[in-house]
């Protein structure tokens, strides 16, 4: 078993020089971004540059290891080593590229370390924020400012399900999707872009639940990865809709289906509830 909080310190490092390398492309036009698009999905030139430098840093972390690296720019050339590994990189070079391009400074890169199909290190970074969120399995999750000073977080109780704080996207969003957040007990919402950043305003105490619901498209591994052990490891709970846990490194990439966020209070009535609605959605 590698040191885990010895990789943390080195990755750690990397992200924040990644962190402060697509701040650099974030203050350039548009039009210099050279926006291309993937299955309807944003790519950038910042989005390359950035996945370029992880792959390379990140394979000095675990150099002795078999490790793949799985990202949206590499995972269709990957395919077969990735199935056969023990461990895996899963990342985000930049999660939240609509809001990287749109400028809303709601943007995050994602880094997880997976042991065969579930994290065990997890960072998540806010350029904009100058803050570093990051967790390893079994040890909590903690905040990292600029400054070098780190705090543990946690996420809060409500005393009322109807008390919770949806965190809602500004893209992806279809019908089926609103019609269950409208019937949910919880209507306070506050939209937020990146998958990153809805789950830090949720361990920032902000925020309470978030609800992926796939449509034509579903969010992927890379997407969820890192969020997750971030989100678990201050007391929150990510699951699929019927409660069991997510897997990564599947063979696909995919997160098909409902998954539910939450500070963990709710967790079960609340994917209760979001199977009666949808069925109710499917006999309308």
């Amino acid at each position: 078993m590698p040191d885990l909080q010895k990789i943390l310190v080195l990755v750690r490092s990397i992200a924040w020089e990644a962190a402060d390398i697509l701040r650099s492309y974030y203050r350039k036009s548009s039009n210099a971004l050279d926006v291309q698009y993937q299955d309807s999905e944003p790519v950038t030139v910042a989005d390359v540059a950035i996945n370029s430098f992880l792959w390379k840093e990140l394979q000095k972390a675990l150099d002795k290891e078999d490790v793949a690296y799985l990202s949206e720019e590499t995972y269709k050339q990957q395919h077969s080593q990735l199935s056969h590994s023990q461990w895996t990189w899963i990342v985000d070079p930049l999660d939240g590229t609509r809001d990287f391009i749109e400028k809303t400074g709601e943007y995050a890169i994602h880094i997880a370390l997976v042991k065969e199909n579930r994290p065990v290190l997890g960072l998540v970074a806010v350029p904009e924020a100058e803050k570093l969120y990051y967790a390893t399995k079994g040890s909590g999750t903690f905040v990292e400012t600029r400054d070098g000073k780190s705090i543990p977080l946690k996420v809060v109780s409500r005393d009322r399900i109807e008390d919770l704080i949806l965190v809602v996207t500004r893209s992806h969003r279809h019908q089926k999707l609103n019609y269950l957040l409208q019937k949910l007990p919880c209507q306070k919402q506050k939209t937020i872009g990146s998958v990153g950043c809805k789950i830090a305003a949720i361990v920032e105490q902000q925020a309470d639940v978030y609800i992926s619901l796939s449509g034509q498209s579903a969010p992927k591994d890379w997407d969820i990865a890192a969020p997750e052990i971030i989100l678990t490891e201050a007391g929150g709970q990510f699951t699929h809709f019927d409660l069991t846990p997510l897997q990564y490194n599947t063979g696909d990439v995919n997160q098909w289906g409902g998954l539910l966020a939450s500070n963990g209070q709710f967790q079960e009535q609340l994917c209760k509830q979001a199977n009666e609605i949808l069925k109710l959605w499917s006999d309308s």
